[in-house]
């Protein structure tokens, strides 16, 4: 099997190339893939500071067949975990929260594929390139079960690009019409976005221009053919879609996808770190901060854990495109994918606490990435407590997965 090096497509940087792994565990992103990340690397400055994504970059994220990436309806083949785990690495590098959003529209996509025939219909009318935000975790709102369909109400917190989708998954306890009709259906209904109130409540400390804002449903029918079970979907039973990732349980390469943004964004705050490092610094007689032993210290160490996250999740991805899908691989990748997470904190801490004051001005790309980081790999996607707990009741099936 052939070697390739773990390079970030936006840099020639040799500290980078020095790990080989197999070419089958880490494919090299698309060229649209990169050209997005050109577009949304542009306007990431400003999307930080606004809060939004600029409609440019919806549009390249778009062009580039993120949200189309997992659809298998019409008779497309849904894409691997592994190519969509390098194209949101490389969108990252340049736009973290473009990247975000690109990684849910694909995830989305695959989750909308437990609609019935019809629901998928109406989502995929106008092609597979439909924008699908979603809510499902934790459920919110409420819906009640009548002869036309199922009256939504509520508010949902938290959803990420809302405002650039076409449609929204929204996960909801769902009544019979009178209170008396045993305990809710927990159920996903697909809403067209327009249908919808987005509320500009997204004020978090990074992946600012996700625009992860609030939605409200009011009175709102949705037909039943626009829902299905949360169920189903989280376990994979519930998939009406053919290829193998529509069969997947969401925890198979869940958490590494989301943790790909958080790797894209480390690589990036590496290097503008190391922009950095390299000049010449305030107090040491024009001498470039690597003179320092404790900047080496942190550049070494912070770098080896980028690429040992990189590694795991690299490894997690080829095994959910190929191992056999078991309880037990699921909870490895889940596990690795929390420990890269974890990873990634301690390098980005490090190098955040190791530059100079500069370094952490509120308009540098340090800061900027560092805050970035922070909130990818904080998502409750990426927490160890539930790995663990996964992990630890899969143990005894584990021998040969490692």
């Amino acid at each position: 099997m052939t070697e390739r090096a773990i390079t970030p497509p936006s840099t020639t940087d040799p500290l980078f190339a020095l790990p080989a792994v197999p070419e089958a565990w880490l494919p090299a992103p698309r060229p649209e893939a990169l050209r997005a990340a050109a577009a949304a690397g542009a306007d990431a400055r400003r999307a930080d500071g606004e809060g939004r994504l600029s409609p440019a970059t919806v549009e390249a994220v778009t062009d580039a067949g993120l949200p189309a990436h997992f659809v298998g309806h019409g008779g497309r083949r849904a894409g691997s975990f592994s190519a969509l785990f390098a194209d949101v690495t490389a969108l990252a590098q340049e736009c973290p929260s473009a990247a975000w959003c690109g990684a849910l529209w694909a995830a989305h996509g695959r989750f909308a594929s437990c609609l019935p025939e019809r629901g998928r219909h109406e989502l995929w009318a106008a092609g597979p390139d439909a924008r699908i935000a979603s809510a499902v975790a934790p459920p919110a709102g409420s819906a009640v079960a009548t002869a036309t369909g199922l009256r939504l109400n509520g508010v949902w917190e938290c959803v990420s690009g809302a405002r650039y989708s076409d449609w929204v998954l929204l996960a909801t306890p769902v009544t019979g019409p009178s209170p008396d009709d045993g305990r809710p259906d927990i159920r996903v209904l697909a809403v067209p976005t327009s249908e919808l109130t987005v509320h500009g409540t997204w004020n978090a400390t990074g992946l600012r221009g996700t625009a992860s804002d609030a939605v409200e449903a009011c009175e709102i029918l949705v037909p039943a053919h626009r829902s299905f079970s949360l169920t189903g979907m989280l376990d994979g039973t519930g998939n009406r879609g053919a290829d193998r990732p529509h069969r997947a349980p969401a925890q198979l390469a869940g958490g590494l996808i989301f943790c790909a943004t958080a790797l894209g964004a480390a690589h990036a705050l590496r290097r503008a770190w190391a922009d950095w490092a390299t000049g010449d610094a305030v107090g040491t007689g024009g001498r470039g901060a690597y003179d320092s032993p404790a900047v080496r210290d942190a550049l070494a160490v912070s770098s080896a854990r980028i690429d040992a996250a990189h590694l795991l999740l690299a490894r997690a991805a080829f095994r959910a495109d190929t191992e056999p899908v078991t309880a037990s691989l699921t909870a490895v990748n889940q596990r690795d994918a929390a420990f890269a997470a974890g990873l990634l904190l301690e390098a980005a801490n490090q190098l955040f606490g190791a530059g100079g004051a500069h370094v952490r001005d509120a308009a540098g790309d340090v800061q900027r990435l560092w805050r970035d980081v922070q909130t990818a790999a904080r998502h409750g996607v990426l927490r160890m407590e539930p790995a663990a707990t996964s992990y630890a009741r899969a143990e005894e099936s584990l021998p040969g997965l490692g």
